[in-house]
């Protein structure tokens, strides 16, 4: 098939939500329209003991919720569609926020009780800044919530966005009785299967007899007046401003219960962006050039703990990325080659000779990558836009079991490298401080250190609240910062000073005091090795 045709074929986009809103469940029942996986499990369900596709570490399975971004692919409706089912949890933001700038749309999912919980629109806050094309799939219809109109409405207020809504509930909780598709003219109606895949779902016209007579004349009513609401109050679904990220369509259902997500898989085949065109620190990148680019976004050690191996996630953004091929690690100013790389179905994977702009492939990796590498067929540039921030909480990693030295020295390492945490040095003593942004990364930390590499330890915590990275000008003046603070001063994995600020008053006070030293709340400062 040629370079256009492949192109053309491909989608990709996250899945993003607050916790518990039905994200990893919306992503399982995706793969089950699309004919990837045969059954679903449910997260958390006493019934189901089958642990969802997406989640497959194991301290996943036991706490019911994602923290790590999972990778999928399948075919449907001949295209290519690439799934990235990201965390929900706010302490594990920073590997979702990564996770965006590798893909080209978004579906965003609401619980109907909830609505627009803090971390929504934080997420939503990324979305906007890049402008990504959202669709909001509302769930948990079955269960009671609130009503349609009002989650519209906070929709509209809280993201900041227009809204129309191309599906309409009937009823809600206890007596949800279906979704009628505004655009089809037709209505489905509800039937619970959390399992597999059912066929049969009959439609009818709002209009026709047979709706009354199975809906009741109440709500058959009430949808004919719904719907002539809905259409002098919203505008028509405009694709254009949905793809510039003014619109988003909106669809109701019920995730676990395999209800709705048919039509909105089907509409996202329908208007979803094909791959988007990227910017460098050169120029802009188009997906329709012939020379391959791509970044990486995800490094991820012991994906399969029985093999110890560390696979870094690229994003391919122009070109084909050919096995075996050498390309240019930008960084390293190094030619590398591939000889398996892979494409991913969770925590399976298959062996790919051809990725097109849009793929996601999964990379063996010895140590070359770092998050937001550059590869390319020779030319000099580097993709931009990957955020990064400052921890919040640090703590000090103690070894547990001196006979494990080098094993918790190198998952440390390799967990920092994977953006899981963020490494700092303190000396004297090469004393490791372990910065996050929340509480539960420190548990998942010590979990995988146990599980992935034998390695016991136990965390002190420390009075910082902010890390700065340091630059300047006139290094004599940075040298004797660094000398004065040296209580203060860490290193991160790159050998960059970082100041540890125990308060915001203390930071702004050795600003004011040291003018010629630049401090940085974020890592993008730093430039090519």
């Amino acid at each position: 098939m040629s370079f256009e045709k492949e192109l053309k074929k491909r989608r990709t986009f996250a899945i993003i939500a607050h916790p518990d809103a039905g994200k990893t469940t919306l992503t399982e029942k995706l793969l089950l329209f699309g004919g990837a996986i045969q059954t679903a499990g449910a997260v958390k369900s006493n019934k189901i003991k089958k642990s969802t596709t997406s989640d497959f570490m194991e301290i996943e399975k036991q706490r019911g919720i994602s923290v790590a971004t999972s990778v999928m692919t399948f075919e449907y409706k001949d295209l290519k569609i690439n799934i990235l089912d990201t965390p929900g949890h706010k302490d594990f933001a920073e590997d979702t926020y990564r996770t965006l700038t590798a893909v080209d749309s978004v579906i965003l999912v609401i619980d109907c009780l909830k609505g627009v919980e803090e971390q929504t629109g934080k997420l939503m806050e990324v979305c906007r800044m890049r402008d990504t094309p959202v669709i909001i799939f509302v769930n948990k219809l079955d269960r009671e919530g609130q009503g349609p109109f009002d989650l519209l409405d906070e929709l509209e207020e809280k993201l900041d966005i227009r809204v129309r809504p191309i599906t309409w509930p009937v009823n809600g909780g206890r007596n949800f009785k279906g979704v009628y598709h505004l655009t089809d003219r037709k209505m489905n109606f509800f039937a619970v299967n959390k399992t597999r895949l059912e066929e049969d779902i009959f439609k009818y016209d709002i209009d026709s007899p047979e709706l009354a007579s199975k809906i009741g004349e109440k709500d058959a009513l009430q949808l004919q007046e719904d719907v002539e609401l809905i259409e002098g109050i919203y505008d028509d679904f405009d694709r254009e401003a949905y793809l510039k990220g003014q619109l988003a369509p909106v669809f109701f259902g019920s995730a676990v219960s395999n209800f709705g997500v048919m039509e909105l898989l089907d509409t996202f085949c329908q208007v979803s962006p094909l791959p988007i065109s990227r910017q460098t620190d050169k120029r802009l990148v188009l997906p329709t050039e012939k020379k391959f680019t791509g970044f990486v976004f995800k490094i991820h050690a012991n994906i399969d703990p029985r093999h110890r191996d560390r696979i870094a996630f690229l994003r391919v953004c122009s070109g084909t990325f050919e096995r075996s091929k050498f390309y240019e690690h930008v960084r390293l100013d190094k030619k590398l080659r591939f000889s398996n790389p892979y494409m991913f179905m969770a925590d399976s994977k298959e062996v790919v000779d051809e990725a097109y702009p849009g793929d996601v492939v999964g990379l063996y990796d010895t140590g070359n990558f770092k998050i937001g590498d550059t590869m390319t067929e020779g030319e000099e540039l580097q993709f931009t836009g990957i955020p990064s921030f400052s921890p919040e909480l640090f703590r000090e990693v103690i070894n547990a079991d001196p006979m494990k030295t080098k094993q918790l020295e190198k998952g440390v390492q390799q967990l920092s490298e994977e953006g899981v945490a963020q490494l700092f040095i303190m000396q004297p003593g090469n004393r490791k401080i372990i910065g996050t942004v929340g509480e539960l990364q420190f548990e998942v930390i010590e979990h995988r250190l146990l599980h992935e590499y034998g390695a016991k330890c136990r965390f002190e915590a420390k009075p910082y609240s902010k890390a700065c990275w340091l630059t300047s000008d006139d290094p004599q003046a940075l040298d004797e910062f660094i000398r004065l603070k040296n209580n203060f001063i860490a290193y991160d994995k790159d050998e960059n000073p970082v100041f540890l600020a125990e308060t915001d008053w203390i930071l702004r006070m050795n600003m004011e005091n040291n003018p010629k030293v630049k401090f940085h709340t974020t890592s993008e400062f730093k430039v090519m090795a």
